[in-house]
Formats: C-alpha cells, structure tokens, sequence
C-alpha cells in the first residue's frame, strides 16, 4: 500500500492549482483516495455523464495536472491506453492517477472498469509510469456515507 499521509496544498511557486504530496508521516496511513476524492468531487458531482480523467504527478507526487480523456454514457466509454499514456508521456510525468464517475451515484467498479485498470496497469509499468490508482466517485447517501471506492483498496491492482 502507500504509506505516508496525501496532504493537499496551493503550490505557491508555480501560482497553479493545488499539488498532492504524499510524505512519510507517522503512524498514518496513506489516504490518497480520500484526497483525490476531496479534490476532484465538485468537479465530478453535477456531471450526469460518466467522464474519465487522469491526475499527472510528477516524481515527487505533486499533482501536474488533471486531463479530462473521455466521457460518454456508462456503456460507450472507452478508454485506450494510448489516449491515457499520451498526456502522461508529454507532461513527463512519473505516476497517475485514474478516476471516473458513475453518475447512478454507486460507486462499486463494474467488470469493465476493473479490465480497463488491469490494462492501464500493465501498459504503465512497460512505459515506466505508475498507476497508482483507480478511483471512481459516486454519491453520498445516508446508507452509503462513503461515495468513493479505490480499486487498489479492493485489491484490483494485485494480479
């Protein structure tokens, strides 16, 4: 797992957005999905169609950018290695990170979506770019007060 703790602060230097930074911390687990849930919620909550994006990050995890790669309905999406490699290669960066939508508002990954991270997975480690997860968003429910699900916490990036 990812040890260390996702922290999310405004990158003064560079004037952007905020950057990801996943430092060493004590005693505390990991919790990138949480973060990238934090970041990206607003953006995905309105959408009601499905949309496939990549956070870039670069060696030291920081957060490089967000590339919108597809969107469509939940059946026609695809997602091709080459489309999701292309912006990662260009922007040189060392890892990503995959997130999607489900618009229902569950957010448990469906056959498809576990293919499809397989397939990133493999393609990342021939071109030496991590994926270090796959997210996908839903929606808060009283029964449900967790609307994110994280593929490498349900155990998808072991094969």
């Amino acid at each position: 797992g990812m040890a260390g703790i996702a922290v999310w602060t405004p990158n003064a230097s560079a004037g952007a957005g905020p950057y990801l930074v996943c430092e060493h911390a004590l005693g505390v687990p990991g919790s990138l999905p949480e973060a990238v849930a934090n970041l990206m919620r607003e953006d995905t909550r309105l959408r009601n169609v499905e949309i496939f994006q990549i956070l870039l990050l670069n060696t030291r995890r920081r957060l490089i950018d967000v590339v919108k790669i597809a969107d469509g309905t939940l059946d026609t999406i695809l997602v091709h290695p080459r489309e999701v490699f292309k912006p990662a290669i260009a922007a040189n960066a060392a890892a990503i990170i995959l997130l999607h939508n489900h618009p229902s508002g569950e957010a448990t990954p469906s056959e498809a979506d576990i293919k499809v991270t397989r397939d990133l997975i493999r393609a990342g480690q021939l071109l030496k770019i991590e994926v270090l997860d796959h997210i996908i968003l839903g929606q808060r429910t009283t029964e449900r007060p967790r609307d994110y699900c994280s593929l490498r916490e349900l155990g998808h990036f072991h094969s």
